[in-house]
């Protein structure tokens, strides 16, 4: 039986700024990235090297702030008590916030403001066995698909809902699985492995069926999610049934959505690439008729 008095009142947008908590081992680490993130900024440009300010708003703007958002805000004390709300956390942490943590490219500020010793231990890591294998495009997309099947549809979900410290470690490892995924296709870091455009643009596409069917099949579920625990709250404002079909479906259109615009993200970098490989041909070819030219005087 859940606690009376651990149950919120009716959520409502205003909610989400006056229930604001800056609490748990997330937030420290949010603050700590941040400023280690800035701190790699601010030494670029103290010692004369440009470091994009895109990048840098990028990584603070959707990357940690999505995360605090839905983490710390009101969605944070509302994320046991409605299953939409849930969801909304979900698709931030593993979809959303996860391909702008990529192109803040933080491991390429690293290696170039890390003293050496520091660096080659980082270069030790990413050019690892593990590293390679974790970031193998297909293993990263295996991870990314099956763990929300496995989650859901099993007693762990129950399990982050009663224990607290399971709850931040499923928002850590929503975290982990989307980076995972997302960083070979769109990040601008040097990583093992990484696969041409459109070998990117594919594996893409094949993951948007696995989220139009993981909604559907929770707005088609005649079983609650969580088990009791939504029907133990007594909540009088909500029903967990309607609730859950409104979660099932936020994940079926956000996840297109957000599929759509990782497309397009993806078409314009090899759009870029292209480019630039077409510019650095044409140099080369310029360089080699002025040897000829030369060389025929």
């Amino acid at each position: 039986m859940v606690s009376q008095a651990l149950v919120p009142p009716p959520f409502t947008v205003g909610r989400v700024v006056t229930e604001v908590r800056f609490e748990g081992w997330l937030a420290l680490g949010l603050v700590l990235v941040a400023g280690l993130y800035l701190y790699g900024a601010y030494r670029m440009r103290a010692r004369g090297d440009r470091w994009p300010v895109g990048r840098t708003v990028l990584f603070l703007g959707p990357g940690l702030g999505g995360i605090a958002f839905v983490t710390l805000s009101g969605l944070g004390a509302y994320d046991t008590t409605l299953l939409s709300v849930h969801m909304v956390q979900h698709m931030v942490l593993s979809m959303v916030s996860p391909i702008f943590l990529a192109l803040g490219a933080p491991v390429t500020l690293a290696l170039r403001t890390l003293p050496v010793r520091p660096r080659k231990r980082l270069l030790a890591v990413l050019h690892s066995r593990v590293a390679r294998v974790v970031t193998f495009p297909l293993v990263a997309f295996a991870l990314f698909v099956a763990n929300p099947f496995v989650l859901y549809f099993s007693d762990l979900y129950a399990l982050t809902l009663r224990n607290g410290f399971a709850h931040e470690v499923t928002h850590a490892h929503f975290i982990l699985t989307g980076c995972l995924f997302f960083w070979p296709l769109l990040g601008l870091d040097p990583l093992p492995g990484r696969w041409p455009y459109p070998g990117r643009a594919l594996l893409m596409l094949l993951a948007v069926p696995f989220h139009t069917v993981l909604g559907l099949t929770i707005m088609q579920s005649v079983t609650l999610l969580g088990g009791d625990w939504y029907p133990a709250l007594r909540l009088g404002w909500v029903d967990p049934f309607a609730d859950q079909k409104v979660a099932g479906g936020l994940l079926w259109a956000g996840g297109e959505v957000v599929s759509v615009t990782m497309l397009a993200v993806l078409v314009t970098q090899w759009v870029r690439q292209s480019r630039r490989e077409e510019r650095r041909i044409d140099r080369e070819l310029d360089r080699a008729e002025a040897r000829a030219t030369a060389a025929a005087r």
